[in-house]
């Protein structure tokens, strides 16, 4: 047997970063092969809120949250109406405590839990994140740590353009294609495609999410279907394609995440009748649809000085008060008039509104949590639907082999995040936080764990 070139070749710098830096320290030599040399702040983890939701770690333990890989598969199901993959589900909430600590241990990521509020769908405080909340930073962690070590050897910018298999049918030959079209090969032992999924192609994105194809793609614009394409050349089975995370808080203004804590402690969004649509309680994901389906495709969120307060440990929300997104007023007369929304209506909409928040009445959308009525001077956002990244793609074990349609696994090939079929089930509605980052970051742990398990235990240190 010819001995390769490297163990394993990744395939994107994001979440992909965690499968290298996992593999390296157990002793395999990693070639990192990423599309944008604008990775840093352009990737879909660097443009994350940093929310990785983890079950029964030392962070839960600390703060008395009991929490286990039972709940939140429990969780899934509930919020995916029994569609998402509940095996794969499990397989990386019970890798979650692992991965985590593991980040903050070897890798001196400040991780800390977040308790000051709760995401729609999760029973149990179990996300995790960074101090200022925000992918740029957990992603400068990972590029760090990426550049110290030596294991790991890089090519930015270049794309994997072909995996190939060789004559015992495992992914082994990967062609790289440099940005001046120059193509090398290079043999290794296992490919990890962490490639994100397809959000910037708009026909991919026109065929399989037709219902938020004319929103604003606010993702990476080197998410262009790559692992859909290699996989599908190497007979991968792929699943979820009309699966997604949207977002229905994207400033109109500043293009700046405005973010859904507003509205868990309080906000509501409105249209631009300055009426309400629904519970937005019920996640940000799939109210982007709902946002978009609206007359104009936009709205304001309304809010007040707690909520915009509590929003501020938000380097997303902090930008966006830096851009000048926010619009003020006394009353609602004052943020009729600057908002341009009829005053009646919405006059009409914060009454209700405070009416339910405040237990009178029951809120007629059905909406539970308000946290506390809203109190002038008022806060008002304009925000545009977005699609952030597709949730569907390769179907992956829980070791995150690449399957076949008659699911066995594709030797060698491992997918990842967006470019592996997730968790969320189908559409919008079945995203809880975190996932796009737990299948990006668990995915490429567990892959590079059972890489380096495949290897002579000579090798592995």
């Amino acid at each position: 047997m010819v001995e390769p070139d490297v163990d394993l070749v990744v395939a994107g710098a994001g979440g992909g970063l965690v499968g290298a830096l996992r593999a390296a320290r157990q002793g395999l030599e990693v070639l990192l092969v990423e599309a944008s040399e604008h990775y840093r702040q352009g990737n879909n983890t660097s443009m994350s809120t940093a929310m990785i939701p983890g079950t029964g770690t030392r962070w839960q333990r600390e703060q008395g949250v009991e929490d286990s890989p039972e709940t939140f598969v429990g969780d899934v199901a509930a919020k995916t109406k029994g569609t998402g993959d509940l095996a794969l589900a499990r397989a990386l909430a019970e890798a979650s405590p692992r991965m985590l600590e593991w980040l903050a241990d070897d890798l001196g990521v400040p991780l800390s839990l977040v308790t000051d509020f709760g995401y729609p769908g999760h029973s149990e405080y179990r996300c995790h994140t960074v101090p200022d909340r925000h992918g740029s930073t957990l992603l400068g962690h990972l590029v760090r740590a990426a550049a110290a070590e030596p294991r790991i050897h890089q090519l930015v910018p270049a794309r994997v353009s072909g995996v190939e298999l060789d004559d015992s049918g495992r992914a082994a030959i990967v062609t790289v294609t440099r940005p001046d079209g120059e193509l090398e090969q290079v043999s290794a032992g296992a490919v990890l495609l962490a490639t994100n999924g397809f959000g910037a192609d708009r026909t991919l994105v026109a065929r399989h999410l037709p219902e938020i194809a004319d929103a604003v793609y606010h993702g990476s614009e080197a998410s262009r279907g790559d692992a859909l394409r290699i996989g599908g050349e190497l007979g991968a089975a792929t699943a979820f394609l009309d699966a997604y995370q949207g977002h229905a808080a994207l400033s109109e203004r500043g293009a700046t995440l405005v973010g859904w804590a507003t509205v868990m402690h309080g906000a509501v969004l409105v249209d631009l009748d300055g009426v309400r649509f629904g519970d937005e309680t019920v996640g940000y994901s799939e109210y982007a649809a709902a946002l978009a389906s609206r007359r104009g495709a936009s709205g304001w969120l309304v809010y007040d000085e707690r909520v915009h307060e509590a929003c501020l440990p938000f380097k997303d929300y902090r930008q966006s008060v830096e851009v000048g997104s926010l619009v003020r007023g006394a009353d609602v007369a004052e943020l009729a008039s600057r908002t341009g929304l009829p005053e009646a209506a919405l006059a009409a909409t914060l009454a209700a509104a405070g009416a339910a928040a405040s237990g009178r009445v029951p809120d007629p959308w059905g909406r539970q949590h308000f946290e506390a009525p809203l109190d002038p001077p008022y806060v008002a956002v304009r925000v545009v639907p977005a699609l952030f990244h597709t949730q569907g793609g390769l179907v992956v074990d829980g070791d995150a082999r690449v399957l076949r349609a008659d699911g066995t696994p594709i030797d060698g090939l491992y997918a990842s995040g967006g470019a592996a079929a997730g968790i969320s089930g189908h559409g919008a509605s079945g995203y809880l936080a975190g996932n796009g980052l737990l299948t990006a970051l668990g995915l490429a742990f567990l892959a590079a764990e059972h890489v380096a398990a495949q290897r002579p235990a000579e090798i592995v240190s």
